[in-house]
């Protein structure tokens, strides 16, 4: 120990002891106290699904044992507020310093600012630490200094940097600081409700939470699958993934462990010319370079949570029809891979990527539903439920990114099906009223003949429907849609050519030239607190001054209000009603658990609320939170 130190670790989505920074600098400054801090009111509508409290709670359980293993106990807290909960950690022990890990959605920024910022001021030592990515979104930027917008560039920007193979052990003893403090068990927390354990049950079969098990599924991984990646990942039956992606979100497993042993075996590869085993190397990194991307993006752009990066997609005419999203919830919708897919992740919180990709793409180009709901359905039912890059996913598909799918293009779920699931192993199995059907017609049962149905036993549209809408008609429906987008988009930079547009502008108005929002990062300041390591956020640049001047608001620093720190997209997209239609499997929806306004609200409009005013509504409240936002953190 090198040190006498008293320190709070406090834990988040870092649920391990191995590589953990912020527990191994407490480790070794003194005593540590560390603590969980369960705050239901904070999570608003990002409160999450029934599989994923589940894996948290037996997360949690893995790390106290662990903890307890090395000589300190997790403390674990239910509160109203995690500020107030951290405070009273410091008067229980008397500690001089906070430490923690890095989150980079626009909610934590936020949240985590404040509590900083409070503690500083009443002197207590902060220090936060990068536990979660290869490389801090401030650290990649272009030549001219702006945050990248496009994924390959910005990997391939990462790619060039050199990476040290930094690895934090576990310490091999803890000393635990005294003190106590009104702390809860796991069960307590009330992760898990009565009426969920006989489904959760289910899941301790498939899947081994715990950071010493993300070792084992990693290894089990690298070792005996990783070679043959790249012509098993895109298989949608049986283990062709690695699987590794709920132990990341939890931080149950270094995103630089998985990054170095890859990389290992692809330089072994490249030595021995293994042809096949290189391009897996490089594909599996590339899906690690997403995720450092999801992160990159909602911390340069912490808008996108809500609205599309593309400034363009605000004009598209979403349909809000509720009927229309509870039959794709459903699985009704009459494309055999769609239904099948999203009726296994009903049933187990976890689909395939490509499925991800085919329902979601359903969602938003043949029943042109906004892609906020369809990220918030997965946000509630995924077993990997993982905000940043749930983000980075809807926005590609929905053609908000750049670089992602084009708008345009509608893939059929027939043709997915034949490729990705050609003997119908998948659809039979999720949708066994289709179990008898020949492989020929499996994937557009309504162009089988009827005698092939008759025999199948099949009738369409008694027990299987048949499909919402067909694929031409689909593809009219789109066509109008983005025609209707560009009309508006035209008449809006008409009128604001005129200068009749006195709104207060958001950062996407405000750039020069081109429809992203540029930040930049070289020349940033950053806001002063007692860390060297503190996470640092980039201010905006090349905003013309009067704008800035007149519309940026007034606000009082000693007066922020913390839920008033980011936009409420109730006021965005319409007062939220989630009936019972629209709850999760694990009914997690906020709006069943607590009625609360919170700083990371996302409200799936009522089928009240206009298309347009889904997207439209509030520029003006969101352009004041960006600027205040980077005025807080330049």
């Amino acid at each position: 120990m090198g040190g006498n130190s008293k320190t709070i670790v406090w834990f988040r989505r870092d649920l391990r002891v191995e590589d953990n920074p912020a527990l191994a600098a407490a480790a070794r400054d003194g005593s540590v106290f560390p603590v969980y801090i369960w705050c239901p009111k904070e999570e608003g509508q990002f409160y999450p699904g029934r599989v994923s409290r589940w894996w948290l709670k037996q997360s949690l359980a893995y790390l106290e044992k662990s903890l307890r293993s090395l000589g300190a106990e997790l403390v674990l807290i239910e509160a109203q507020s995690t500020l107030s909960a951290l405070l009273d950690c410091v008067d229980a022990t008397g500690a001089t310093k906070v430490v923690y890990n890095h989150l980079y959605d626009p909610v934590s920024l936020v949240r985590d600012h404040k509590i900083k910022q409070t503690l500083v001021e009443l002197g207590i030592s902060v220090q936060s630490y990068n536990g979660d990515l290869l490389y801090e979104p401030w650290e990649i930027y272009d030549d001219e200094g702006n945050a990248f917008t496009t994924f390959d560039a910005y990997w391939n920007k990462c790619l060039e940097m050199q990476l040290e193979p930094v690895s934090h052990l576990p310490p091999w003893q803890l000393v635990p600081a005294a003190g106590a403090v009104q702390n809860c068990s796991i069960e307590d927390l009330g992760l898990e409700k009565e009426s969920e354990k006989s489904s959760n049950a289910l899941l301790g079969r498939g899947w081994s939470p715990g950071w010493s098990n993300a070792d084992k599924a990693l290894s089990e991984f690298v070792e005996h699958h990783l070679l043959d990646y790249s012509k098993d990942r895109l298989k949608v039956w049986g283990s062709s993934t690695s699987l590794l992606s709920p132990y990341l979100h939890f931080g149950e497993l270094s995103v630089r462990k998985v990054f170095h042993c890859v990389r290992l075996k692809q330089i072994l590869w490249l030595r021995e010319e293994n042809t096949a085993g290189k391009e897996s190397a490089v594909l599996f990194l590339r899906s690690i370079g997403l995720r450092e991307y999801s992160r990159y993006i909602c911390f340069n752009f912490p808008f996108t949570h809500e609205r599309s990066l593309l400034s363009s997609l605000k004009h598209f005419p979403w349909r809000a029809d509720h009927a229309l999203f509870k039959i794709w919830r459903q699985g009704r919708t009459g494309y055999p891979l769609v239904d099948a897919g999203m009726r296994e992740l009903w049933a187990t919180g976890w689909i395939h990527n490509k499925i991800r990709v085919t329902v979601s793409s359903f969602c938003v180009k043949f029943l042109l539903l906004p892609w906020q709901w369809g990220m918030k359905y997965f946000w509630d039912t995924l077993l990997d439920a993982d905000l940043e890059s749930d983000i980075l996913g809807w926005q590609y598909i929905s053609g908000s990114l750049p670089d992602g799918h084009e708008l345009e293009c509608l893939d059929s779920p027939q043709v997915q099906g034949f490729n990705c699931d050609q003997e119908g192993e998948y659809v039979r199995h999720w949708l066994p009223e289709l179990a008898r059907v020949p492989n020929e017609w499996i994937h557009h049962p309504w162009d089988a003949p009827l005698t092939v149905l008759k025999s199948a036993g099949v009738e369409l549209g008694l027990n299987y429907p048949n499909p919402i809408v067909d694929i031409e008609s689909a593809r009219d429906r789109l066509t109008d849609a983005i025609s209707i987008m560009r009309e508006i988009e035209l008449a809006s930079r008409v009128k604001n050519s005129n200068g009749t547009n006195e709104e207060v502008v958001d950062n996407a108005d405000s750039m020069e030239a081109l429809d992203i929002p540029k930040v930049v990062l070289k020349g940033r300041t950053f806001c002063p607190t007692s860390s060297s390591n503190d996470q640092k956020v980039p201010s905006v640049q090349n905003l013309k001054n009067e704008l800035l001047n007149r519309k940026r608001p007034k606000y009082n620093d000693d007066e922020i209000v913390l839920q008033n720190e980011l936009p409420n997209c109730e006021d965005m997209v319409g007062k939220s009603i989630l009936d019972d239609d629209l709850s999760s499997t694990a009914e997690s929806s906020s709006a069943k658990k607590q009625a609360t306004t919170s700083i990371n609200s996302f409200s799936v409009p009522s089928s009240s609320a206009s298309p347009k005013g889904t997207m439209e509504q509030s520029s003006s409240k969101y352009g004041e939170f960006l600027f205040f936002f980077y005025r807080k953190y330049a």
